[in-house]
């Protein structure tokens, strides 16, 4: 690894000056969430006419589309500079700017591999009904140098979809609650993305150790998902009041045990909504977390990183594990029981992915 990088750090600035002060071929990946160049005309209103909490920051504001693809060029440009030759970058936007970006990728040689729709559960309605709700958002995933050898979790992918081959369209909800950072009351960031889209992004194409830059660092979500999975990370931003409460929130990120134990065969499971690697995707449970067995069965079982259970050897999905065990077809939602530390009680792992499933069906304009 390149010593001279300035790992696990926030640099303060514009990022296509400070890329050109980093080594070129020394990051692993780029996570960028650039400005989306909305080109608001006005403001935008409820039918009660109060005010949608829009994006209206002079960060977004361009003067024209060919402005906004000379700056889409310089920062791509410079990114690509820095990545090694088996390096990706990751690019996240909407239909307003999401082609552009892709057009300026393709120009500069980039090599795409997949384009990731992000499904928002819970998605801001188009309160005018003059169009459809904008419902998602387009992820494009590139390597540097078409047909080098990239980072590809693939195991780790079907592991955190009961072991199915995870697809392109990625079902989440917006960040909402206490995820949500605020500052007097109000959003901090327009268009902060939920902890659960970095995890899934860093755990499927980059390995630990790596280092993994973002340009446009927010509220420091990318970092967050580095910190837990074991990933250097090295964030850019200019806005002050970002940098700051985006180190105040990194200091109380903890990285997860590294508990990942022998891969089991990959083997097709019942189809269920929500995968239980969705529960260490938001936090609510993380690897090296004991489950029982049944709340009085004194049967326990430790959660590896890559979303199995692992007891004497033994390692399996939450269903397949739970079968083994019991010599029995089981349902591993409603078998394993983990327990809550508000009141020291047991309670059926179901609990967690209803509370994750409750929160997507609400529709929020937050």
């Amino acid at each position: 690894m390149n010593t001279d990088l300035p790992l696990d750090r926030i640099l303060e600035g514009d990022c296509v000056e400070l890329l050109a002060g980093l080594p070129a071929e020394s990051v692993d990946m780029v996570f960028a969430d650039p400005p989306y160049n909305l080109q608001l005309q006005k403001e935008l209103r409820r039918p009660d006419n109060s005010l949608v909490d829009a994006v209206n920051e002079r960060w977004d504001q361009f003067s024209s589309f060919a402005e906004y693809d000379t700056f889409t060029r310089a920062w791509l440009s410079a990114c690509r500079r820095v990545l090694k030759p088996t390096g990706t970058l990751w690019v996240i936007g909407s239909y307003h700017n999401i082609y552009r970006v892709g057009a300026v990728l393709q120009d500069l040689d980039f090599w795409i591999l997949n384009d990731v729709v992000w499904i928002k559960s819970n998605p801001m309605p188009n309160f005018r009904g003059v169009r459809f709700t904008n419902a998602h958002e387009t992820l494009i995933w590139a390597q540097k140098d078409r047909g080098a050898r990239y980072t590809f979790n693939h195991q780790t992918m079907r592991a955190l979809n009961e072991e199915l081959q995870m697809r392109s369209d990625w079902y989440l909800p917006l960040c909402v609650g206490r995820e949500r950072l605020r500052a007097n009351g109000a959003k901090l960031h327009p268009t902060q993305k939920p902890a659960a889209l970095l995890y899934r992004v860093l755990a499927a194409s980059t390995r630990p150790g790596d280092v993994v830059l973002d340009p446009f660092f927010g509220t420091g979500t990318t970092g967050e998902a580095a910190i837990r999975l074991g990933r250097h990370w090295i964030g850019m931003e200019k806005e002050p009041q970002y940098i700051k409460h985006a180190r105040e929130r990194l200091d109380g990120i903890k990285p997860d045990p590294d508990v990942d134990g022998p891969c089991e065969k990959p083997e097709v499971r019942q189809r269920i909504r929500l995968p239980f690697g969705s529960l260490l995707e938001y936090g609510y449970l993380r690897p090296g977390d004991v489950l029982c067995l049944g709340p009085q069965s004194g049967i326990q079982a430790v959660i590896t990183a890559q979303g199995r259970l692992q007891l004497d050897g033994q390692t399996g999905s939450i269903h397949g594990l739970a079968s083994q065990l019991q010599g029995r077809q089981a349902n591993g939602w409603t078998d394993w029981y983990y327990r809550d530390p508000a009141d020291n009680r047991l309670y059926p792992i179901d609990r967690l992915r209803q509370t994750i499933l409750h929160s997507q069906e609400k529709t929020s304009d937050e």
